[in-house]
């Protein structure tokens, strides 16, 4: 099983050099992936519940841009990858997402992981001028136009949304044919897009029923792709919530103490490329207890990676 860790970029950790110093600490606990997540405001009164049913957390109102982010994080690490968890595909064109992407690949020297999906909240939509109906065809065009711009030259697309002129599009990703795309999603649209096209899935730790279901829905879309279930990474994150005591056990998905947590997700990470992302911004109270929650989580979870 391999460990990721959220970069530090909401609530108090929303400070560049926060983010600098705390990229480079995790790297050296032996983490293999640091992720940024993609919020644009915090209502006040928010219309669209948040997960669970619970109030949104009062820390999303403060936030750095995600792919900014990663690439501080990228000039202050030299060996763990870096992935979005997840980037809301449809909040600008996809021309100008695939510059700002490949741009982050070479950056990083080839550590990118494209992690991308639809969010969940209308506020956000509305306020980048970005139509709420039709999200799942945008998203089908947007993939299609990343695939030209990172796989071909000359590049050309002539879509419902989108069109490109024969044009020279350069550079490209350092990986090639192109970074790794994983995708988001907890509907069965969702998990059928995955299977079907995706490289991954970028899911979050939960009840074990819900992710069996759940996961039936992706692979059962491969297999009829004429692709191989097991060949799909899977990366889950939990929005940990540490107590002192621990946690009734139906909750020790996301609360409890760490070694609770890390045993419900040892019971999610059946593959060998599967990885858990684990996000403390909501449960640290200082960059330090940060770190130490992160060490926890290591030594729990994984032996530490090795260099190079």
């Amino acid at each position: 099983m391999r460990i990721g860790f959220a970069v530090p970029q909401f609530g108090p950790f929303a400070d560049p050099d926060h983010t600098a110093t705390m990229c480079a600490a995790l790297e050296t606990l032996g983490c293999h992936s640091l992720w940024a997540a993609d919020r644009l405001l915090a209502p006040i009164i928010p219309p669209d519940g948040y997960a669970g049913g619970k109030p949104m957390p009062l820390r999303y109102g403060t936030h750095l841009d995600p792919l900014l982010a990663l690439t501080v994080a990228a000039t202050v690490t030299e060996r763990v990858r870096l992935g979005s968890s997840t980037l809301n595909a449809l909040w600008q064109p996809p021309l100008v997402l695939a510059r700002s992407l490949t741009t982050l690949d070479l950056i990083s020297h080839g550590r990118l992981d494209v992690g991308l999906g639809l969010g969940w909240m209308r506020e956000e939509y509305a306020a980048a001028g970005v139509p709420w109906q039709g999200r799942g065809a945008r998203l089908e065009e947007t993939l299609d136009v990343l695939d030209a711009v990172w796989q071909c030259d000359p590049v050309v697309h002539a879509g419902a949304l989108w069109r490109i002129p024969e044009s020279t599009i350069l550079p490209k990703p350092q990986q090639r044919p192109r970074p790794p795309v994983l995708l988001g999603g907890f509907t069965p649209p969702a998990l059928e897009r995955v299977g079907r096209r995706a490289d991954g899935w970028l899911g979050a730790s939960m009840p074990l029923p819900y992710f069996r279901g759940l996961w039936a829905v992706a692979a059962e879309a491969a297999e009829r792709a004429g692709r191989d279930p097991a060949g799909l990474r899977r990366v889950f994150r939990v929005n940990a919530e540490i107590t002192a005591s621990g946690a009734d056990a139906a909750e020790s998905f996301q609360r409890g103490t760490v070694r609770q947590i890390c045993d419900h997700l040892r019971l999610m990470c059946t593959e060998d490329n599967d990885e858990v992302l684990v996000d403390l911004q909501l449960t640290a109270d200082s960059p330090q207890r940060f770190l130490e929650l992160a060490a926890a989580f290591v030594a729990e979870l994984v032996e530490r990676v090795p260099a190079g």
